[in-house]
């Protein structure tokens, strides 16, 4: 009898010292993945390829895609490491920004200075609604309606993206480029615990024009955190079977 060989490792890209994967990172624990966790913030290096790597996925953070510190220009420019290799790449709120940056669109905060902070409308797109589905043995549920945001600033498309999903504040919430990389504005990630910490540690946030109210957070969550929880977990087996197959 011979056992099935450990999957290879996600890598985890977060950006402050005590930020966490959150809903993401249980999920692939749960599925068997290792968390390889890199925070070049502080000094730690990202890999030169992705061969001991299942994927890689890239959180938020308080950085700007534009910031010119050097971690932040160097993190976009590995971003040529997934796409070259074709394995599956994630970019979460700012790591969305920064592939979006790599690929060469804009990244710039609304014209009218209106922020998304809390739950706000999506709507998914052609291409969105046949993502799950076109892949074999993960057709799940439909996209959900309404996700968490904590954002001031939007992406453009780039060229040769598929809009996966929009909004009516900033138009473009997610887009996939090529088979395996994807890019997503809002936090599925986000758990109960992690919600209070940011809207406690980062009050004066919620004061900014278009931000919902620290009640109104948790009064959302009650409403959809079902739904996204239920399209992120079909979303991650899609996600993990995009990349190349594994050499046998």
């Amino acid at each position: 009898m011979t056992c099935a060989a450990a999957p290879l490792p996600v890598l985890i890209v977060l950006h402050q010292q005590h930020s966490s994967p959150g809903r993401v990172g249980r999920l692939l624990v749960e599925r068997g993945y290792r968390l390889d966790i890199r925070r070049p913030c502080l000094g730690e290096p990202l890999p030169p390829t992705l061969a001991g790597h299942a994927g890689a996925i890239v959180f938020g953070g308080p950085q700007s895609a534009n910031d010119c510190h050097d971690y932040v220009r160097a993190e976009i420019d590995w971003m040529a490491v997934p796409l070259r290799e074709g394995k599956p790449y994630l970019g979460i709120c700012l790591g969305a920004q920064m592939l979006a940056r790599h690929l060469g669109a804009r990244v710039a905060p609304h014209p009218e200075g209106l922020v998304e902070i809390g739950y706000y409308p999506v709507r998914v797109t052609a291409a969105g609604s046949a993502l799950l589905a076109a892949a074999p043995g993960t057709a799940g549920p439909a996209w959900p309606d309404h996700v968490y945001h904590w954002h001031r600033e939007g992406f453009e498309l780039a060229n040769g993206a598929d809009l996966l999903a929009e909004g009516p504040t900033f138009p473009n919430q997610a887009f996939r480029y090529g088979p395996a990389a994807f890019g997503i504005q809002f936090h599925p990630e986000v758990t109960f615990g992690m919600m209070y910490r940011w809207t406690a540690r980062a009050s004066d946030r919620l004061g900014q024009a278009g931000a919902r109210s620290r009640p109104a957070h948790f009064y959302g969550r009650l409403q959809h955190d079902r739904r996204i929880r239920l399209w992120l977990d079909a979303f991650l087996d899609h996600w993990l079977a995009s990349g190349p197959l594994p050499a046998v």
